[in-house]
């Protein structure tokens, strides 16, 4: 009798949970998912809805993120399925396709060739008409942050292809071009954003400001491109704008990416021969060489987890080049080392970085590091005051996170690896 009774009642449990779950999914963006393209369309127009059209990959954890957690919710749900016919388009092909998934291949592939698709998740966003007006690439952490980034679509004066359009038509002003070139680099619409950029910095006497070389940074992302040359010839120039260090840095991160890390990080490549990738890279750029390579091997070493040599690589690096190190960088190899290096004369060196990291910013997260490097050291009572200051200082979530770590110290148990 008890066994048939627990039966029923875990019959009526799952029933009531399917019934919430189902709720749960009605309350949350409605997407369409038997409709073809030709269909969406038609049923925008005779709604008189915009089309929000979710450009995704298989393979894409922030599509899977967005899928998962933003468009589930309430607050998403009263938002667009008020305004919009949504549509869920996959850009990728899979042995796991339905049949609506294979039908959408070919309009598919269209859309991502004609609105050039080359970030996920893409959201395009077509007016009743067909048309389309908007675009906004990357998800959200925060559905709130999602809706604000959305409503944009709704707005003639921020929608990115009317926009562009009044480009094409002819309007050339000098601010109306900076801010539409932003929206391009934003929209991950790189092609147009060098081609306004450019109409944009031509209107311009001096591109020596901080508009003109932040623009500029953000579309300078080859070797290739022209901001390079500016980058590398008239550092002194951009730094006085942007901040010391920020053309070196700059310069530094695109010859890394080109001459080093696309032949250090090949699948299945043998070890590198440091060596003979700082000789090729010093035959063009002798200056930029042994910093880049020095570097690279700190990087190298972490990724694959050999830390034996990261311990000799970051010490090297940090001793020749450490002075222009960013906080954020500092508080990384410091926490690093504090985690993986067993060697105490390391930990010691780590422990100077990471009180740098936060010398001019209190960051709680950076504070944590160095109150967990001297409890390593044996310091437990610095370290625990340092924790208690980092955790008064803390948001709510960031003292939910570091407050184990204080009860570990006062325990005198261990808190790294």
């Amino acid at each position: 009798m008890q066994k048939k009774l627990l039966s029923i009642c875990t019959a009526s449990t799952l029933l009531l949970l399917l019934s919430l779950f189902g709720q749960a999914q009605d309350k949350g963006v409605h997407f369409e998912h038997e409709l073809s393209w030709t269909a969406i369309q038609a049923k925008a127009k005779a709604e008189n809805k915009y089309i929000f059209m979710d450009c995704f990959t298989t393979w894409c954890g922030p599509c899977k993120y967005m899928s998962s957690t933003i468009f589930p919710q309430e607050e998403c749900g009263n938002f667009f399925n008020d305004k919009f016919v949504c549509v869920k388009v996959q850009l990728d092909t899979s042995k796991n396709d339905n049949e609506n998934v294979k039908s959408w291949y070919q309009d598919g592939h269209d859309l991502m060739q004609l609105y050039h698709v080359n970030a996920f998740p893409t959201f395009l966003v077509f007016a009743p008409d067909g048309h389309i007006v908007h675009r906004l690439v990357g998800g959200d952490r925060d559905a709130k942050d999602f809706i604000v980034r959305a409503k944009d679509a709704l707005d003639p004066d921020k929608q990115y292809y009317t926009l562009l359009n009044k480009y094409k038509a002819g309007q050339k002003d000098s601010s109306f071009l900076r801010r539409l070139a932003e929206q391009s680099v934003q929209a991950y619409d790189m092609e147009n954003a060098k081609l306004v950029a450019k109409a944009y910095f031509a209107t311009q006497k001096n591109v020596y400001t901080q508009p003109c070389l932040e623009l500029m940074d953000k579309l300078t992302t080859s070797t290739k491109d022209e901001g390079f040359v500016l980058f590398l010839n008239h550092a002194a120039q951009v730094d006085k704008v942007l901040g010391k260090g920020k053309a070196e840095k700059k310069v530094n991160d695109l010859l890394s990416r080109e001459y080093v890390y696309s032949k250090i990080f090949k699948r299945d490549s043998p070890a590198p021969d440091w060596n003979a990738l700082q000789t090729s890279l010093a035959a063009q750029y002798p200056a930029q060489a042994p910093e880049i390579i020095e570097k690279s091997k700190v990087i190298y070493y972490q990724q694959k987890g050999d830390w034996e040599h990261f311990q000799t690589a970051v010490v090297s690096y940090m001793k020749k080049y450490g002075d222009g190190a960013s906080p954020e960088e500092l508080n990384e190899y410091a926490w690093t080392v504090f985690q993986k290096c067993p060697d105490m004369n390391c930990v010691t060196e780590a422990l100077e970085w990471s009180k740098r990291s936060f010398k001019d910013n209190q960051s709680p997260g950076y504070m944590d590091t160095y109150a967990n490097i001297l409890y390593k050291m044996g310091k437990k009572d610095d370290a625990i005051a340092m924790e208690e200051k980092a955790i008064n200082m803390a948001d709510p979530a960031t003292k939910a996170s570091l407050q184990p770590t204080l009860d570990k110290m006062k325990k005198g148990e261990k808190t790294w690896d």
